[in-house]
């Protein structure tokens, strides 16, 4: 199961569900609340995303799922695995933090006003993708990874994006991480500055036997711009720990 990121949707991971239903997964991907036909939330908060994420585990009707989360997504992942482990086989975090710090801190505040001035400028979210995904990528990335991620964007109402952006400096999961028990892969991009690859690799050595990765000429959509090599790791790892086919 892959969930994105705020500038995200399921489609964005055209280049995975194909490769891993080829693998034998039954591969799927969700909208967040809020995104494409997904019903919103009265307020977006971590512990009400991952009660929608429980619900659809429920509506799949699957014991456990190897879950894959990028940016906020994988932040909705840390959150779940607080109270159900249980239904996860894996998980990969992938370009992500374990918080965002006091939400009404300086920094916090500026995070948002930043984002959400564009809008407050009256530029729609396809003006926003074409400054703000360019950005995001390393450099040299494909023009067909830039139109993809674009299309993701410019399809998110300003009500859910802004929604999306408050709620992420909320977060706040790195008393978890020593309790989180299950097989765990971290993923970062080397040219990544949304979440920065040092951080990621302290993070990761918070979570017991957490295995960590950096991705090459990756910046922070490694799932678009680096499918290859992203598609690759993933796979590896969770082969590696199917249930029952552990060593």
């Amino acid at each position: 199961m892959f969930l994105h990121g705020i500038g995200g949707r399921a489609f964005g991971f055209e280049y995975q569900l194909p490769f891993f239903a080829q693998a034998g997964f039954h591969a799927v991907a969700w909208d967040m609340p809020g995104y494409g036909q997904s019903d919103s939330l009265q307020d977006m908060t971590f512990p009400a995303l991952a009660d929608a994420l429980l619900r659809l585990v429920d509506d799949l009707g699957v014991d456990t799922v190897h879950v894959v989360g990028h940016s906020i997504g994988a932040m909705v992942v840390q959150e779940f695995a607080r109270h159900h482990q249980n239904r996860l086989a894996t998980l990969v975090l992938a370009q992500t933090s374990p918080a965002f710090g006091n939400p009404s801190g300086d920094f916090q505040k500026k995070f948002v006003a930043d984002r959400l001035r564009p809008l407050q400028e009256g530029k729609t979210m396809a003006d926003i993708a074409e400054d703000v995904i360019p950005e995001l990528m390393a450099a040299g990335a494909s023009g067909d990874a830039l139109a993809l991620a674009k299309d993701c964007m410019n399809q998110i109402t300003p009500d859910t994006y802004s929604a999306a952006m408050q709620c992420i400096v909320t977060f706040e999961g790195r008393d978890n991480l020593p309790k989180i028990t299950l097989p765990t892969l971290v993923l970062a991009g080397d040219q990544d500055r949304n979440a920065p690859a040092p951080m990621m690799e302290k993070m990761a050595s918070k979570i017991p036997g957490a295995e960590y990765v950096l991705l090459t000429d990756t910046g922070h959509l490694a799932p678009i711009e680096n499918a290859q090599e992203f598609n690759s790791t993933v796979l590896e790892f969770v082969q590696r720990h199917q249930p029952g086919l552990e060593s």
